[in-house]
């Protein structure tokens, strides 16, 4: 008989048969307790022309896996349901036969309904049997779970389970036009992929995984058994343990026995099969960051985490946004790089030990496309039990009174990251590129010269009982060491923290644009009083210490601030995915980075040329003094920039550290007491400079040697000017002279021998020409000698002064 001829007549005869027994067969057959009660009587009411013939369905729930920046490795996987649907093909065969053999004999033969099995179960459940029939095939099953599965209200959800004669009926009706609309392979595949297999496994590729270790595709006649008996009840069966091993094989062997029956498998298959020992996984698959494929990764899985519940794209409300995560099926490729990771992991673990109060906490992100490749520190992303805790009390010494623990060795706090109530560290010096950048964008050129003091008294004002205080109520910061006064350029003043050098160039810029700077280049003041601050212009311009770092940050805004700078001034948000896929493989455009232009070319290449300078490297144009942490330069073995910082006390130190690939920061301090009074160290073995410095020559290993762009034009030494001569003059006509010229005059502390008088101006450093508004110093005749060296002078304005120890005292500040 053709099928379309045997669909008519069986339809018929469905429709027929249902309608007159709705009341009585269907509820004996499933209910034969209730077969004479009211119960049957109103389902005999029902008439079948009434019943829904539309299956509403949706997606079931799917696995979500994350993957490293290869497209390979796995980092994580997140579902609320263990569950990755899978194609029929891609099924075993013996699978497909064994799931018929356990549920569904006639699946090949009837459309949806079993009416030879509702009669069946009829006669067995009212014949008073020991053992109870049921008649629900697998379209009817199918129906059943694709119901809850689409339910938008919970009570949807217990009407489609319900234990009446009006759901048995509801199931027949949409089961015949199930069957209708889809082959009986399309049904199969279907419910393969629906089914609840126990253990987190739902659907069969998380049955085989969960289970076996193995694709559905690999599974053999006695693995598939046991996977297809699990569905009548997946506790009941459960075969990872002790009690229900037992039964397991038990259900195990009577499927194979019913394969034999159905002739999907001969008797000596059969024979062989239950012959093999059942062995099975007792481990459910990894779920969520704190399963990471390695612990260290937890980080970044968590900042991905955080990151995903912010975005729109996925629902209205977190809520949504998880639910979509933990559900929607996607194959997300992430950013971390496991070679950039992996050195990172190794650095900051190196020399310092995870129950270590200070905390080396590292970022790495791409210039030019934000994309964040490694997040590390010295923790294990772990919560600590509250049963048997591991974590010691905080550090602080007001918590620890109160036994609060604090966040080491196990803490799934965003360290690196912020968010969480997790505000940032100080940063220190590192701070001084913004007022370097709003100079430049201000006009000031990179030769452009101060006359740092040993302390400068600006007109910020703040407390009388500052320890900065001077004459009043005046910020009057001090370098770490009183040989770094002096004429300096930003190069020289950069690479060796001149702290006098920048509060007075902030000054003349106007603090609040050094906080506009910050702004542009991704810092975002999460604590409540910087936030106070950069919101107000008038607060800001009274910001005296900001160009210090006294603002809090964390190493992943830092890192990424300095890669705008790296990317010519293209500022890309931080994004911890490359490419996200859905179910059906399709890509969502919000893994694209976001950029764009922040601040101009020709600025960003000016403070990446000074920034060269703390590191240990040069440009064509740059002229740098002593630096502070000249060391990175070897290290890396490739073009660098970058910039130190401490605080005060060495509560906490930092650095970054970059090239045109990557641009690496480190912030270490203890983030259970801010006000430590264990120092931070740069240099040490355990500072922060070796674990920044090896994370980013891991980094660059196998990777090419790309050079900054040097910057050119005025840019660099400003609207020359000709120095007018002042040789033999009194020190007062010098001055005069060379400030009606349009410079800043500076008279030499010390003599030098000239053949003018004593104590008139021999000449001038530099002579010939420098930039307008420049410094320039008058040298002082000792009246005794030769004429001073006059016209040998380096280029002008641009000379540092001497430092004495060539590697200059470490900055604060």
């Amino acid at each position: 008989m053709r099928k379309r001829d045997h669909n008519v007549l069986t339809n018929a005869a469905s429709l027929l048969i249902c309608g007159l027994l709705a009341g009585v067969v269907v509820a004996a057959a499933a209910f034969p307790a209730v077969a004479m009660s009211g119960l049957a009587a109103k389902a005999g009411a029902e008439t079948f022309d009434s019943l829904p013939k539309v299956l509403k369905e949706a997606r079931s729930p799917q696995i979500t896996y994350l993957l490293a920046s290869d497209g390979k490795t796995p980092l994580a996987s997140m579902y609320d349901e263990n569950r990755k649907d899978v194609k029929l093909k891609d099924v075993s065969p013996w699978m497909q036969k064994a799931i018929i053999a356990a549920e569904d004999h006639n699946f090949y033969k009837h459309n949806g309904v079993d009416l030879n099995g509702i009669a069946r179960a009829f006669v067995n459940n009212s014949s008073g049997a020991n053992s109870r029939q049921g008649a629900s095939t697998l379209t009817m099953q199918y129906v059943r779970l694709a119901i809850s599965y689409s339910a938008t209200h919970p009570a949807d959800v217990v009407a489609a389970t319900e234990d009446t004669s009006a759901r048995k009926l509801r199931e027949m009706s949409l089961a015949l036009q199930v069957d209708k609309q889809f082959s009986k392979d399309e049904i199969l595949e279907r419910y393969l992929n629906i089914a609840a297999f126990g253990n987190g496994a739902y659907g069969i590729y998380a049955a085989s995984q969960v289970y076996f270790g193995k694709p559905p595709s690999k599974l053999d006649i006695q693995e598939s058994a046991l996977l297809a008996g699990l569905v009548k009840g997946p506790t009941m069966y459960d075969p990872t343990t002790k009690s229900g091993y037992r039964d397991a094989v038990e259900r195990r062997d009577y499927v194979i026995k019913n394969m034999v029956i159905i002739g999907a498998i001969t008797q000596e298959q059969a024979d062989e099969a239950k012959k093999i020992k059942l062995k099975v996984n007792e481990r459910r698959t990894p779920n969520g960051c704190v399963a990471a494929n390695k612990q260290s990764w937890g980080f970044f899985c968590d900042y991905f985490y955080r990151w995903w519940l912010q975005q729109e794209t996925f629902g209205s409300t977190t809520y949504d946004r998880e639910r979509r995560l933990k559900s929607g099926g996607y194959t997300i490729t992430t950013t971390l790089d496991v070679q950039a990771q992996n050195g990172a992991d190794t650095a900051v673990r190196k020399n310092l030990s995870v129950n270590d109060k200070a905390a080396r906490m590292i970022a790495v992100v791409e210039p030019g496309t934000g994309r964040v490749r490694a997040l590390a520190t010295n923790r294990n992303f772990k919560l600590d039990n509250p049963n048997n805790p591991q974590n010691k009390l905080s550090s602080d010494p007001k918590k620890a009174q109160k036994k609060i623990r604090g966040s080491r060795p196990n803490t799934v706090n965003p360290l690196i990251s912020g968010g969480g109530g997790i505000t940032g560290y100080q940063a220190g010096s590192t701070f001084k590129i913004f007022t370097l950048v709003a100079a430049l964008e201000k006009g000031y050129p990179l030769a452009y010269t101060i006359n740092a003091p040993i302390q400068f008294k600006s007109e910020y004002i703040i407390d009388p009982g500052n320890s900065a205080a001077c004459q009043g109520h005046f910020y009057c910061p001090k370098n770490s060491s009183d040989s770094m006064a002096g004429v300096h350029n930003m190069w020289s003043a950069f690479g060796l923290s001149v702290n006098t050098y920048f509060v007075a160039l902030q000054q003349q810029v106007g603090a609040e644009n050094v906080v506009k700077a910050a702004e542009k280049l991704g810092i975002t003041f999460r604590a409540p009083n910087d936030a106070k601050f950069a919101a107000d212009k008038k607060a800001a311009h009274q910001w005296g210490a900001f160009t210090l770092g006294v603002s809090q940050t964390t190493p992943l805004e830092l890192a990424n601030a300095y890669a705008t700078l790296a990317a010519d001034g293209k500022y890309c948000e931080p994004i911890p995915v490359q490419e996200i896929r859905d179910p059906d493989g399709d890509k969502l455009d919000i893994a694209n980075p976001h950029c764009e232009q922040r601040i101009s070319k020709e600025v960003a290449r000016a403070a990446v040329d000074a920034a060269r300078c703390p590191v240990g490297d040069n440009s064509s144009t740059s002229r740098c003094g002593s630096r502070t942490a000249g060391e990175v330069r070897g290290i890396v073995n490739a073009p660098v920039a970058g910039k130190s910082g401490t605080t005060d006390s060495h509560r906490t130190s930092a650095l970054v550290a970059m090239t045109k690939q990557y641009a690496v920061a480190g912030i270490m301090a203890d983030p259970d007491w801010p006000q430590t009074n264990q120092k931070m160290g740069h240099k040490e073995l355990n500072g922060i400079n070796p674990a920044v410095q090896q994370t980013l020559a891991a980094a660059m290993k196998n990777k090419p040697r790309i050079n900054f762009t040097p910057p050119s034009g005025k840019i660099v030494y400003g609207d020359q000017r000709s120095i007018p001569g002042v040789k033999c003059e009194s020190i007062d006509t010098a001055r005069s002279r060379l400030r009606g010229a349009g410079f800043e005059p500076v008279v030499s502390s010390s003599k030098v021998p000239s053949e003018c008088p004593a104590g008139t101006a021999a000449g001038t450093s530099p002579d010939g020409k420098t930039i307008k508004g420049g410094m320039v110093t008058i040298e002082v005749s000792s009246g005794q000698g030769s004429t001073p060296t006059t016209g040998t002078s380096p280029a002008p304005g641009t000379q540092p002064p001497s430092t004495g120890n060539g590697r200059g005292p470490r900055p604060r500040g």
